[in-house]
């Protein structure tokens, strides 16, 4: 960055890139990262960080604009899409190939009808 330029002045977006450049190699703020229990935790590390490097970046601006939206609500564990019954994706791919909650349809002898997708092709 040219000498003289507040980062402060800089848009949300630039200044974000400039946060994940200064994490890029900081090993303990990395290691603090990691040891956060959940995406609040890690807003305070990074917020500390964009402090330390004074870019003026807000809970609001970590929390809308990405990558470090998708960090924190992957360790959230929300997903980004939902697909189906409004489970999280990574929740429907943990299940395949188990009995639901409800029973297996196939262990109590009955087989629900299969569902068909006429895609847009």
């Amino acid at each position: 960055m040219a000498e003289g330029i507040d980062p402060k002045t800089l848009p949300v977006s630039q200044r974000i890139a400039l946060l994940v450049k200064a994490l890029n190699g900081a090993k303990r703020t990395n290691e603090a990262l990691a040891r956060c229990s959940d995406g609040e935790a890690m807003l305070d590390v990074l917020l500390d960080a964009s402090s330390r490097l004074g870019l003026g970046l807000t809970r609001e601006d970590l929390t809308r604009t990405p990558p470090i939206r998708d960090w924190i609500w992957w360790k959230n564990k929300e997903a980004l899409l939902t697909i189906g019954d409004n489970k999280p994706r990574y929740q429907q791919d943990g299940q395949q190939g188990r009995p639901t909650a409800a029973g297996d349809a196939k262990a109590d002898g009955e087989e629900k009808p299969r569902r068909r997708f006429l895609g847009l092709f």
